[in-house]
């Protein structure tokens, strides 16, 4: 046994009856050891010992409770107590706990503000994003000026003939996309071989219209029973407008 150890068992039967006596509820020796050990570093074998030596010398009782000893202070040192002082402590309990769950709430809804604020930016950080945010407002305002005072703007006339352009050549593209792949389609119908070995081929490309690339060889455009290679717009992942 350390000398630390040693200290503590010998003023163990001191340390036990104070803590009895102030606890004033019943304690197994396990208990008793569990609830001090760390405070006070007793080892098991004293708090036992102690607990033994204590009821011994009637300065505590024990009673048995099944197959373990239970321990607690002598009741006859406590003064009696009328109804009405446990009625006014159990109030003055009730009270208590009340504050103290009204405390727990406070902490959460502090802890919970604390770490709003932990989480939000620093005085010199939103100084430092002010800078930058008037940085980028100069910026732009600086481009809206130039844009204004350029020139070279397009007009709502301009604008609709682009937009009605688009739709005629996306009209356009769309047409000769359906002609090309019904003439595909009805080729297939008496062709042996899969669509896709119809498509594939080793050869140049050439556009045949848009939407729709060829690839072919001299002898493709020779003899039409070789295979043909068709790139299909999904083929580059080009996709029609919307209309």
């Amino acid at each position: 046994m350390s000398k630390g150890r040693a200290e503590a068992a010998t003023g163990a039967p001191g340390i036990l009856l104070k803590y009895l006596e102030e606890q004033n509820r019943p304690y197994s020796a396990q208990d008793v050891f569990g609830n001090l050990q760390r405070e006070h570093g007793l080892g098991k074998a004293a708090v036992v010992k102690a607990l033994e030596q204590l009821a011994q010398q009637g300065k505590i009782k024990e009673k048995m409770y099944g197959k373990q000893k239970i321990y607690f202070a002598d009741q006859d040192q406590f003064d009696v107590v009328s109804d009405a002082d446990l009625q006014s402590l159990d109030a003055k309990i009730v009270a208590l706990t009340a504050k103290v769950q009204s405390l727990q709430q406070s902490c959460r809804h502090m802890e919970a503000e604390l770490k709003e604020l932990n989480s939000a930016l620093t005085t010199p950080e939103m100084q430092k994003e002010i800078q930058e945010l008037k940085k980028e407002c100069a910026g732009y305002t600086e481009r809206l000026k130039n844009i204004k005072a350029a020139t070279n703007h397009v007009t709502p006339e301009e604008k609709e003939q682009v937009y009605r352009e688009k739709q005629e050549y996306c009209k356009e593209w769309r047409r000769r996309k359906r002609m090309a792949s019904e003439l595909c389609d009805a080729i297939l119908e008496g062709y042996p071989k899969s669509k896709k070995q119809f498509f594939v081929s080793g050869s140049r490309s050439f556009p045949c219209c848009p939407g729709i690339f060829v690839e072919a060889s001299l002898t493709c455009l020779i003899a039409p029973q070789e295979e043909v290679g068709i790139e299909t717009d999904e083929d580059y992942n080009v996709k029609l407008p919307d209309p």
